[in-house]
């Protein structure tokens, strides 16, 4: 199970609360998963009232609000603020967008908000890129996680820089990592917890399936099987054929 910040979560399948067509669904779908970590945005629960707020209660699994939508650091700031009173936690899913078409991290304003929550006393989870100098910086703003994106957020594409995500995993290998944003597919999911991440975090690929509560199911199956066969070792690639049945022992005819 993923550690972070010192607590044991009890999967390493972190869902998101935005975007379901109600909230039966919403329900239904964290039931199927298993999820350990539900994330959760101010702005969401300020709209939805103390109905979400009690739906989010009923889960039973650990809240991380986010700071989904701000746009500077001090903005960033200020909703954790907000965020740690409300949710009574000090987790804080950090998000300060630096593109509205592709929704890609200020680095910058990030690595600044980042270090003034963790002198606050806030255990922060940086939505990142795979910017490896960026993450860099982040720990040494105090972050122990590390969350860098898949994809665009709701874009549904994947893993668009394995090679990036493998050198992340390799360059910090004791540093908990989710890959967070543009899941789409189980297999997505299987594929990262395959390179050795530690979680993965989505939303959209559930709440938009046709029937999110079985996609939900599958995003957890898929996670449980990557990360069993990132455990057993699996066998090195190769560019040539390599025989299954041993030519020793055979019998020429």
């Amino acid at each position: 199970m993923p550690v972070f910040y010192g607590t044991t979560v009890d999967s390493a399948l972190m869902l998101g609360t935005a975007g379901y067509p109600s909230p039966k669904v919403l329900a239904d779908a964290f039931a199927r998963s298993g999820a350990g970590v539900a994330t959760v945005s101010l702005r969401r629960e300020s709209g939805g009232g103390q109905d979400f707020w009690a739906l989010i209660q009923s889960l039973g699994v650990t809240l991380l609000p986010n700071t989904a939508g701000c746009h500077t650091a001090r903005e960033a700031v200020t909703t954790a603020r907000m965020a740690r009173e409300v949710f009574g936690t000090d987790w804080i899913k950090l998000e300060v967008v630096g593109n509205t078409d592709t929704l890609q991290p200020d680095l910058f304003g990030l690595v600044e908000a980042a270090r003034i929550l963790s002198a606050e006393g806030f255990k922060v989870f940086p939505y990142c890129t795979e910017d490896l100098v960026v993450c860099e910086r982040l720990l040494e703003a105090g972050c122990q996680v590390l969350m860098p994106w898949g994809a665009p957020i709701g874009s549904g594409l994947g893993l668009n820089n394995p090679h990036g995500l493998r050198a992340l995993r390799a360059a910090f290998p004791d540093v908990a990592l989710v890959v967070d944003a543009g899941i789409g597919l189980p297999s997505h999911a299987a594929a990262a917890m395959e390179m050795g991440f530690d979680a993965v975090l989505l939303n959209s690929a559930v709440a938009r399936a046709g029937d999110p509560a079985a996609m939900a199911g599958a995003m957890a199956a898929a996670i449980r099987a990557g990360r069993e066969a990132c455990l057993a070792d699996p066998m090195e690639r190769t560019d040539m054929a390599v025989p299954s049945t041993p030519v020793i022992g055979r019998a020429f005819l």
